[in-house]
């Protein structure tokens, strides 16, 4: 399994390579993804596949996993959790609530980001810092990963959007990164959110990004 090599342990996960023809949809998941074309009905079911699959290593049993108006998907009462996919790839990982205050994974292609995103999606300081970085990592693409795992992690915690620019990123060439918030943050065992500390990792031409918040008691 590629995800679990950036989680800690506790933190449930599986991921996919393939769609599997097996692969089932709740009547509410049908109804939900009935209109789409076939790429992203694909995405959907096999993401859930695996999110169902992590969540049964927690003893959950399989319920619908439906989007909000953002796309998070809702998760069972009593689990955080986070999911991901990108051509090729589809995974998803999960916690009790007891244990992480947030999760956030992205997965995206090892490759550059088209033309102009990268301009977009930067604060100055990040540019300067990674066009300082060796070419054999795709530095853009995985900032781009990075922050939007620190977006996923966030968004169950804060119910608000944060944009690009809301959140400055050091990506440490050793397989880590800090997220430090330039807005006000959530709240979490009494303590605000000022930032997240996430991992990085690049593999069979994957990038990959994962943030867990541990609960404060679970430090």
């Amino acid at each position: 399994m590629v995800i679990e090599s950036i989680l800690p342990p506790g933190v449930a996960a599986a991921d996919s390579v393939v769609d599997p023809p097996d692969a089932e949809l709740f009547p509410e998941e049908e109804a939900y993804i009935a209109r789409a074309v076939e790429k992203r009905r694909r995405e959907f079911t096999t993401v859930r596949w695996c999110a169902r699959r992590a969540l049964d290593s927690l003893g959950q049993r399989a319920v619908a996993l439906l989007p909000d108006r953002r796309g998070a998907p809702g998760w069972p009462d009593g689990v955080h959790g986070s999911m991901t996919h990108c051509a090729g790839y589809r995974a998803a990982a999960v916690a009790p609530t007891g244990t992480v205050a947030g999760i956030g994974i992205d997965a995206e292609p090892h490759e550059a980001l088209p033309a102009g995103v990268f301009d977009t999606i930067s604060l100055p300081s990040e540019r300067a810092s990674i066009r300082r970085r060796h070419a054999r990592v795709h530095w853009d693409r995985l900032l781009f990963s990075a922050k939007e795992s620190v977006f996923k992690a966030w968004y169950p915690m804060a119910r608000r959007e944060l944009g690009f620019s809301e959140a400055e990123l050091d990506l440490d060439p050793g397989g880590s990164f800090t997220a430090r918030l330039l807005v006000p943050g959530p709240v979490v065992d009494g303590r605000p959110v000022t930032g997240y500390q996430g991992r990085w990792r690049v593999v069979d031409g994957l990038i990959l990004t994962a943030i867990v918040v541990p609960r404060r008691d679970a430090l």
